[in-house]
């Protein structure tokens, strides 16, 4: 439990730390990436892909935020979270960028074994070199293209090559919000359905299903409660309740961004997980990214995509959708 909840203690500060570091007065970019990743023990190649947030912080320095996918390599399905500073230097009449970024990588690795269901869910740190190139066109769209390394004396390396598109969002407004508006409106109910993905090479699914209460307490942080159900799929038939806390960021009037770490209290399950583990490990890690469009006042659809982190080899992606009321 101890190493799990330091990776989430560490996940939500990092987070928590870029978000903090957001000014009205600087720019942030969204970028998707997608390429190629090649490894050593074992030498072998797989797709790649990932999902960053980076914040402008001083004329040459930007901290970023980002998933990497590492694909599906030989008896490994790697993939994690990463929050790097970046040192950046713009020519071309600032239409290309050049940058290169450092700093922890949190991986959750799924790989074989001779157990008898045939996997092991591994996690981890490991650090990360980034080199990234960018172009931005006149409508703010950027054209990217993107190296990194992750490389320790254990496990396997890896190198992921990608290219992508992001969009550069200028400076949101400082004009305060008039009395009533959506800014004032700090609770949100939301009901969400959608899937549960178990992490083995098999990744069976079930249907998932959540509600969730979430509070604004400051400029870019949240706290949210929330119950969960995750389906019967055979590997994995839990339910119980999430608390998190959320780095969160306005990109746009009606569109915002976030990232949350927290516990996750597991009340029922298919089979008894703790069975000769000599302890009670009822309480598993999650971390989850989402995004939010406010439309007809005070309704929002949210997505979210959660990573639940066990001891006991259930780890699982849960992917919802859902409708949210703000008041």
């Amino acid at each position: 439990m101890k190493s799990i909840m330091h990776a989430i203690c560490n996940f939500a500060v990092a987070a928590l730390i870029i978000a903090a570091a957001a000014s009205p007065a600087r720019a942030s970019d969204i970028s998707i990436l997608g390429g190629e990743t090649l490894t050593s023990r074992p030498a072998a190649t797989s797709y790649s892909w990932q999902l960053e947030y980076r914040q402008d912080l001083l004329k040459h320095l930007s901290a970023g935020f980002s998933y990497l996918n590492e694909g599906h390599i030989k008896q490994h399905h790697r993939d994690g979270y990463t929050a790097q500073l970046w040192a950046d230097s713009k020519l071309l009449d600032n239409r290309l960028m050049l940058a290169a970024g450092v700093g922890p990588y949190f991986f959750l690795d799924t790989t074989s074994d001779s157990s008898a269901d045939g996997f092991t869910n591994h996690h981890g740190w490991r650090p990360m070199l980034s080199v990234d190139a960018s172009w931005q066109l006149e409508n703010k769209l950027l054209l990217e293209l993107r190296g990194n390394w992750v490389k320790w004396s254990d496990g396997f390396d890896s190198a992921t090559i990608l290219a992508g598109i992001g969009y550069r969002f200028d400076p949101p407004a400082a004009a305060p919000a008039p009395p009533g508006a959506v800014g004032d409106r700090n609770n949100e109910i939301t009901l969400f359905l959608g899937q549960t993905i178990v992490n083995s090479f098999n990744s069976p699914h079930s249907v998932a299903a959540s509600l969730e209460y979430r509070r604004h307490l400051w400029r870019h942080v949240d706290w949210t409660a929330a119950g969960l159900y995750e389906g019967d799929n055979r590997l994995v038939r839990r339910d119980g309740v999430i608390t998190e806390l959320w780095a969160v960021q306005q990109l746009l009037e009606e569109l915002s961004i976030g990232a949350g770490a927290g516990a996750y209290i597991d009340i029922g399950h298919y089979e008894n997980p703790f069975i000769d583990t000599g302890t009670n490990r009822f309480i598993s890690g999650i971390a989850t990214l989402t995004c939010s469009y406010r439309f007809a006042g005070n309704w929002a659809v949210r997505g979210s995509w959660n990573r639940v982190i066990t001891r006991y080899q259930r780890d699982t992606d849960i992917i919802l959708g859902g409708i949210g009321y703000l008041f």
